[in-house]
């Protein structure tokens, strides 16, 4: 029987989970999609996902595509899988691509929010998505830090130590700090990110917030290449894939 290439849009609250590639000591995002597919189409079903989102992230728009010799229409997995998924996991879309088509393997880019909660108090609703700080934060120094991110850079201040990337180069192609109500919101979107690369930059971002760092370090802890150069790694929750954009 013919197999098709399936492609998958994948929303997620990633706080259950240790992340989404599969693991021997947990359950994540993959091991729970290999499990329902398998169920689903009656055969052994591996998903490829474009990004491995560490525990805790969370994502609107993660991609993953797998191959299946089932008969259902790929336009209808969706729903069908949703019945099986746990409910903090649900497909937003299904559709069939061309066999050859990889979601590590064609230009794309991504953006991540990273969500901080500011107040006298944490607030319960918030306490999964966002990081509380009852710091005060200069949002404009921020957005004046986060300007010298953009472009293609080495990034291996913002990388976790022992990484195994070829290189550690990667491109950012925008960097927006907002205020949205109490909360003040970091929006990055590049070609790829290092391990860690984003909640890093927040971690960084929030100590010129705080008035710990001046905003015109940033180009200076670039350079050095060093990651004891740049800020603490900013906790997981706070962190969302919003989208991915295939170019």
């Amino acid at each position: 029987m013919a197999q098709k290439r399936v492609r998958l849009i994948v929303a997620y609250d990633g706080t259950n989970y240790h992340g989404w590639q599969v693991q021997n000591n947990g359950i994540t995002i993959e091991s729970e999609l290999n499990r329902c597919l398998s169920e689903l189409l009656s055969e052994p079903i591996e998903v490829i996902g474009a990004s491995r989102t560490d525990a805790g992230v969370h994502a609107l728009g993660n991609v993953a595509v797998f191959d299946t010799s089932a008969r259902m229409p790929a336009e209808k997995i969706s729903y069908a899988l949703n019945q099986r998924l746990p409910e903090d996991i649900r497909i937003q879309k299904s559709e069939e691509v061309p066999a050859d088509w990889h979601p590590r393997y064609c230009n794309s880019r991504k953006t991540y929010e990273y969500r901080i909660y500011r107040g006298e108090f944490a607030l319960p609703t918030k306490r999964l998505y966002s990081l509380f700080t009852y710091h005060k934060l200069d949002a404009e120094k921020m957005q004046t830090a986060a300007e010298f991110f953009v472009g293609e850079h080495d990034f291996k201040s913002f990388c976790q130590v022992n990484a195994q990337v070829r290189s550690t180069v990667r491109t950012i192609t925008q960097v927006k700090v907002y205020e949205e109500g109490a909360d003040v919101v970091i929006r990055v979107t590049g070609n790829g990110f290092l391990y860690n690369m984003v909640r890093i930059i927040a971690g960084t971002l929030l100590e010129v917030g705080q008035g710990k760092r001046n905003p015109y370090e940033i180009p200076d802890i670039i350079a050095a290449k060093n990651r004891e150069a740049a800020g603490p790694t900013a906790p997981a929750h706070g962190l969302t894939l919003i989208k991915y954009e295939f170019l």
